[in-house]
């Protein structure tokens, strides 16, 4: 009967187990293709991000010089229209040395919107008609007019180069006058050069295929390697970029490549101070998936070996669970070295704790410094030696009103509710000089420059454990980059939340 029992007590125990592990693991991988998804959309929105500051710093800083740039440019259309009044027959005009006086290159351009005489002689005959008809319009509108009229940052449509250009009527409103600058070697745009940042931004991710500029028309900004073959969006996504700037909405579209998704984004930017429709362009970023979808893999890999090694620690334990409850219900939420809790205990706690909404949850993780360096020297026996005397140090001052923990490896915590920002620096820096008494009396590892460095965050109202966990940890990894043996807080949380 007692056989029988604990065949049965055994058969349940391992459904159970497998049950529960099985859903853990699941729910353990969900989350972490969850973290990979968030990860990789904050790296695209990071990226938007950078290149929407870097256009909007240079246009805010331009502006402060822009209308001295224009004041020059008025005075210039003046000396032309003066010209023209004495001499209407353009032949006669000498555009280079106009050119070398005003230090700008001069464009007329006539009623068919085409560019009919030019100091860029690559413009000449450019036919904005049939290539800008938005812009086209426009230039219909200032040469009926009798105003000068300048826009923003602008590109040669030629070759993608950032200028500005300004327009003024001929009195008969035969032909606009137009003037343009080079903005490129100008210190502003060096010191504040967005297309810089795209190429930065493109080789610090490997997600990111390619990130251009172009204007409402579709003409490439910069003299990028592309722009070099291909100044021009293509014909297939000029849809999305028009929609993109007639909506103000961000477009998308996904496409196959082999194995890959390619994703082509549409951001619309419109500068502040609104001049023409040089202010007006959108934001191209193309973006893969293949580290979002090699990083899945591998977790799907490593998922499935976990769900082996599940497979094997669920029967083998549910064996020894049925022969004596006591100790794998222990182990359940104890470390079996140091007796401390572990990291299920941990977690338990502080959702607990984090539920019951108590005031200024602290949490502490301690990490042991070269610790490798005794299990390679002197061997993993020495090595669980130094883990227990750590553990027990630990658990000294952390004190019994509060929670220790073992999460792992040479990894401890401490988790303290209701206590102060000063108790919770004393309580720091009386653990490193504890443990460094510790293990100076134990005299044979004095020389491996073992030591504990320690990372402290506080619990917002927003946080769970997964948050404050991350938060101690990025403190910890400070307190190591620091030069280890020391305590970090988070963010200065503690002056601000604990006192």
């Amino acid at each position: 009967m007692n056989k029988y029992f604990r065949m049965q007590l055994t058969l349940i125990l391992i459904a159970f187990s497998l049950a529960v592990s099985f859903v853990i693991a699941f729910f353990d991988y969900g989350k972490l293709k969850e973290r990979v998804r968030i990860g990789h959309e904050t790296e695209i929105s990071l990226v938007e991000d950078k290149i929407v500051e870097s256009l909007t710093t240079i246009d805010n800083v331009y502006n402060l010089m822009d209308y001295q740039i224009a004041d020059e440019m008025r005075g210039y259309s003046d000396e032309m229209l003066a010209l023209y009044e004495k001499e209407n027959d353009f032949e006669r005009w000498d555009f280079q040395a106009l050119k070398e006086r005003f230090g700008m290159d001069i464009y007329v351009i006539d009623t068919r919107n085409q560019v009919v005489y030019s100091s860029f002689e690559p413009d000449i005959g450019l036919d904005f008609n049939k290539c800008c008809s938005a812009f086209a319009e426009l230039l219909n509108e200032r040469r009926a007019g009798d105003k000068f009229s300048h826009d923003g940052l602008d590109l040669q449509q030629y070759n993608g180069e950032i200028k500005k250009f300004s327009y003024v009527p001929t009195p008969d409103n035969h032909y606009l006058l137009e003037l343009g600058i080079s903005l490129e070697n100008h210190g502003i745009f060096e010191k504040f050069n967005f297309i810089k940042t795209m190429d930065t931004l493109k080789s610090r991710y490997e997600s990111v295929n390619s990130i251009q500029i172009y204007n409402s028309e579709g003409f490439r900004f910069g003299e990028t390697e592309a722009a070099k073959y291909d100044k021009e969006i293509s014909p297939e996504m000029r849809p999305l970029l028009r929609e993109a700037v007639l909506s103000g909405k961000v477009q998308e579209r996904i496409q196959s490549m082999g194995k890959h998704r390619v994703t082509y984004r549409y951001i619309p930017y419109n500068a502040d101070e609104k001049r023409g429709i040089s202010t007006q362009r959108v934001i191209e970023i193309i973006y893969n998936d293949a580290e979002f979808s090699g990083l899945l893999g591998q977790y799907r890999n490593e998922f499935v070996q976990q769900l082996l090694l599940i497979l094997i620690g669920a029967v083998s334990l549910s064996f020894l669970i049925a022969r004596l409850v006591a100790r794998p219900i222990h182990l359940a939420f104890h470390d079996s070295l140091t007796g401390l809790k572990n990291r299920v205990a941990l977690e338990e706690e502080v959702h607990k704790r984090l539920e019951n909404k108590q005031r200024s949850l602290a949490l502490m993780m301690i990490d042991l410094d070269n610790f490798k360096m005794i299990n390679d020297s002197l061997g993993h026996g020495e090595g669980d030696r130094v883990l227990q005397l750590a553990a027990k140090t630990i658990q000294e001052i952390v004190g019994e009103k509060n929670f220790s923990a073992r999460i792992g490896g040479d990894e401890f915590v401490g988790l303290f509710s209701d206590i102060g920002a000063t108790e919770i620096r004393q309580l720091a820096c009386q653990l490193i000089v504890k443990i460094n008494e510790s293990f100076d009396a134990l005299g044979h590892i004095e020389n491996l420059g073992v030591s504990i460095s320690i990372g402290i965050a506080v619990a917002s109202e927003h946080d769970r454990f997964e948050s404050l966990y991350e938060k101690a940890d990025r403190a910890l990894y400070l307190s190591k980059e620091n030069g280890k043996n020391q305590y970090t807080i988070y963010d200065g949380g503690l002056d601000n939340q604990l006192d």
